[in-house]
């Protein structure tokens, strides 16, 4: 087979998450030109989602001596420079789907209060990940219970009226740094009784109507008083 229909193979099976098969693939080109950028960064890709970060490591640090400006080695060793081996869990990549962004069912956000860094430095774009909603505001955590970051209090004061309402959300990672994490909520179900409500409307002032009603009230308060003092 040649180089461009094992690339072909290589990118096809981590887009299903066969990390093993990756490595397998990207292995057979490697072995063909050792240098071959492309592949080096897929199989250090690959080691890293099966928690062999060391070993990840030491492949972009290899392409960085061959393409001292490569952006994809240097965001990779950025991100795993605190991980060690088994930090890293994998989750199958999502179908690109998943960042369609369609009216009054899909919103992006980013969170507030970020977690421990090595959480958030395993993070990958597509990944799935889950709400709590049991607080006051709603705290959003990897799949197997970590910590990521919290939601804005009018948002989370919205979907915790929805899902108590009967509607159903999946969160996956939109985009991830050290200072930032945004992720994508997408609204998969919506209940009878709230089919008419849109899960996240176009202006935020809509937020209002979930925000208790004390707030409300001092902000109205508020207005009244700086109308009187202008007269």
């Amino acid at each position: 087979m040649n180089t461009d229909l094992l690339a072909q193979e290589a990118v096809k099976a981590a887009l299903c998450g066969d990390w093993k098969k990756a490595i397998e693939v990207n292995g057979d080109i490697l072995k063909e030109n050792p240098l071959e950028i492309d592949a080096l960064n897929r199989l250090s890709k690959a080691f890293a989602e099966l928690g062999k970060v060391e070993k990840a490591k030491t492949l972009a640090k290899k392409v960085l001596k061959l393409d001292h400006f490569n952006s994809i080695a240097k965001k990779s060793l950025e991100k795993w420079k605190s991980l060690g081996n088994e930090d890293i869990y994998s989750i199958a990549p999502s179908k690109a789907q998943i960042f369609l962004e369609e009216p009054g069912k899909t919103k992006i956000i980013s969170l507030l209060h970020l977690g421990d860094t090595k959480v958030v430095a395993s993070l990958d774009c597509g990944d799935e990940v889950k709400m709590s909603h049991h607080s006051h505001r709603v705290s959003i955590f990897t799949m197997d219970g970590k910590y990521i970051g919290k939601l804005p209090d009018d948002l989370s004061a919205r979907l915790r009226y929805l899902i108590t309402g009967g509607n159903a959300y999946q969160v996956f990672i939109k985009s991830v740094d050290k200072k930032e994490v945004k992720v994508i909520i997408q609204e998969v179900v919506r209940s009878k009784k709230l089919s008419e409500v849109p899960s996240f409307p176009p202006e935020k002032i809509d937020y209002v109507s979930f925000t208790p009603p004390e707030f409300v009230h001092k902000k109205e308060e508020l207005a009244i008083e700086t109308e009187a003092d202008e007269e």
